[in-house]
């Protein structure tokens, strides 16, 4: 990957400088996929394939099957964001798959950045949510009992969404193509010629993307679920408990997939300060992005499908499905056959009278 594929794989990243010499350029033209694509590409992939039946699944059955909860509200948001996240990622597919080449217009450039940006962030808040809402109704039920009804989850819901939206909100400003040789790229075009206002926008930017995004998230979801940890010992449940295995698995889930991303965009702010880790970054960029990606795909298994109670209900619901359909097709089967009986006895009546 040259200097050219660094400063534009990545969704977040965008151009220092246009000074690139025609070999350069002609030498991007030729290129193939390195390794760090084709790793990109598997993880966008497995993203996609996982994320769209699974977050489907949960939509279906909390959206439509089930009574509408405080619980079942937050796992549905949950699984929407992340069902429309997955739903974009052939775009970033074919992206890096045509070796960072943008087909699809201005247009869609800025759309795809933003509903990027508004569905992960909102994936993270519901998960923030949804940690703060157990340690809420576990720990304080009479709290909880009060203040915990589906019309406030409604009011949540709305504000995370609308925090979502001013996150994601300046891609639709700042989101442009650019065409250079015949080869389009989709970046972030903060200013034209002030380098001063390029690096002040992007600076704040991702700083706001870590502190709100990130750092906010992750510091909420280690002091509920420590405090949960420790009532549930206070309480004599054993540590080895699927509960407290369910709370680790989230928690780690979420470190795992979401450091690298903040940490590397982090890292890119000094790009222009020093060239000595641009191939360090030209790995780290899109590898940590596609894990975060990843992430969309985990959260309705981490989440829901090991809970017993989903599980149960899954179950149910499926059986409840099966006995339909199977009531269906026997009763299509019994009015055929009646049918046909009945055709039967018509043409030998017909046969008698003639």
């Amino acid at each position: 990957m040259d200097e050219f594929e660094y400063l534009f794989d990545d969704s977040e990243n965008y151009t220092y400088s246009f000074e690139f010499s025609q070999e350069e350029q002609e030498l991007e033209e030729k290129s193939h996929l390195g390794t760090v694509q084709w790793i990109s590409l598997v993880l966008y992939s497995l993203a996609f394939v996982l994320g769209v039946p699974g977050n489907a699944i949960v939509i279906w059955f909390t959206g439509f099957k089930w009574k509408k909860t405080v619980a079942t509200l937050w796992f549905l948001n949950l699984a929407i964001a992340d069902f429309i996240f997955v739903l974009f990622l052939p775009l970033y597919i074919s992206y890096v798959a045509m070796n960072f080449h943008w087909p699809f217009g201005t247009w869609l450039c800025k759309a795809n950045s933003f509903i990027a940006l508004l569905n992960m962030f909102a994936s993270v808040f519901f998960l923030t949510v949804i940690s703060l809402d157990r340690y809420i109704h576990l720990i304080h039920p009479i709290f909880s009992q009060r203040y915990r009804t589906p019309k406030n989850a409604l009011f949540v819901i709305g504000l995370v969404w609308l925090m979502a939206v001013m996150i994601g909100g300046p891609a639709l400003y700042f989101r442009e193509t650019l065409n250079i040789n015949s080869h389009t790229i989709c970046y972030n075009n903060f200013h034209q010629n002030d380098t001063s206002i390029i690096l002040m926008r992007h600076h704040v930017l991702t700083w706001i993307k870590f502190v709100f995004g990130y750092l906010l998230p992750l510091l909420t979801m280690i002091i509920c679920y420590s405090l949960l940890v420790l009532q549930v010992k206070k309480r004599a449940t054993l540590t080895s408990s699927k509960h407290f295995w369910t709370i680790l698995a989230v928690v780690l889930a979420f470190v795992i997939c979401w450091t690298p991303f903040h940490l590397f965009s982090i890292w890119e702010l000094s790009i222009h300060h020093s060239n000595h880790f641009h191939h360090v970054l030209q790995a780290g960029l899109p590898l940590s992005t596609g894990l975060a990606f990843f992430n969309s795909c985990l959260n309705p298994l981490l989440y829901v499908l090991i809970s017993k109670k989903f599980q149960v209900r899954f179950r149910t619901s499926v059986a409840e499905l099966l006995k339909h359909t199977l009531r269906e097709v026997s009763w299509s089967g019994t009015m055929s056959e009646q049918f046909k009986h009945s055709e039967t006895k018509n043409l030998c009546l017909l046969e008698m009278t003639q």
